[in-house]
């Protein structure tokens, strides 16, 4: 039995600002929402597209607040993975969604095929590839806010901004990019190898080498340890220097700020009325 062949590419881990602003856009329109979804579970959870594709309400366990991965691309990627704060209000966002659809049924698809705005549970949506692909082109006025597509000027016509040249931070983003960062921000906690491979899903420690190389900042911390003196301080000095460290505790005390706000707003989580008007003609 031959080795699985490792992909030399190498994948994309986000700066925190990036995935705070990637959160914030999935919400800002309704026919994001999938792929806003889609974005949480791989952040959370490192599952593959294909994975989140295929999951079915009867691989949920709303008791344990787990969910199991039964069809994947390798034999490994069969696993189960327990859900964190984020992915689990996520999954009850989706299932209030479906409840407000139709009925419920275990083999049902959490994500559902959608044309037309019919919903259908019982297939699995195709993709959400063009909206993904708009989400993360999408740049901001500097001058008014506005989200909207890279152009030569503002697409408000109070506005008119110029905006030539203006390129998302998040342009070129794969959505397999979210499980390399998933599994790279694993690998940079202090979970063994063992436990993150069984989280992911991987086949060997060479494989998760691959996804989990170590971002720079990460070694240069690790590296800071061995010296005499910490950053932004001189040989003679005692002391510590804690700027850095605040200001990076400050800001990721945003995100999970915004990851609850995405259950509340009509972009990720229709409101009744939203959900009528999904429905297909009677």
């Amino acid at each position: 039995m031959h080795p699985l062949r490792v992909d030399e590419s190498v994948g994309r881990a986000l700066a925190h600002e990036d995935k705070v602003r990637l959160l914030k856009v999935a919400v800002s329109r309704e026919d994001w929402q999938n792929a806003g979804w889609a974005a949480i579970l791989a952040l959370n959870t490192t599952m593959r597209g294909c994975e989140i594709k295929q999951l079915r309400w009867r691989d949920v366990n709303f008791l344990k607040k787990t969910l199991t991965i039964c069809k994947s691309k390798t034999k490994a990627g069969e696993r189960l993975i327990p859900l964190n704060n984020d992915a689990w209000n996520a999954v009850l966002a989706l299932y209030r969604r479906a409840r407000g659809l139709a009925e419920v049924r275990p083999e049902h698809y959490v994500f559902p095929s959608c044309e037309a705005s019919h919903f259908d549970p019982e297939r699995p949506i195709k993709g959400w590839r063009t909206a993904w692909r708009n989400l993360t082109s999408a740049i901001e006025c500097p001058k008014c806010g506005k989200l909207q597509n890279p152009a030569d000027c503002c697409s408000d016509e109070d506005c008119r901004a110029i905006t030539k040249g203006m390129k998302s931070p998040l342009a070129g983003l794969r959505f397999h990019d979210l499980r390399h960062h998933a599994i790279t921000e694993l690998a940079e906690s202090p979970a063994s190898a063992l436990t993150i491979m069984q989280i992911a899903g991987h086949v060997s420690p060479k494989m998760l080498e691959h996804y989990s190389h170590v971002r720079t900042e990460t070694k240069r911390t690790a590296l800071d340890a061995l010296s005499m003196t910490r950053p932004g301080t001189t040989a003679k000095s005692k002391g510590y220097d804690t700027n850095n460290d605040t200001k990076t505790e400050g800001s990721r005390k945003r995100l999970p700020q915004v990851i609850e706000k995405m259950v509340e707003l009509v972009g990720i989580e229709p409101t009744t009325s939203s959900l009528r008007t999904m429905r297909s003609p009677s």
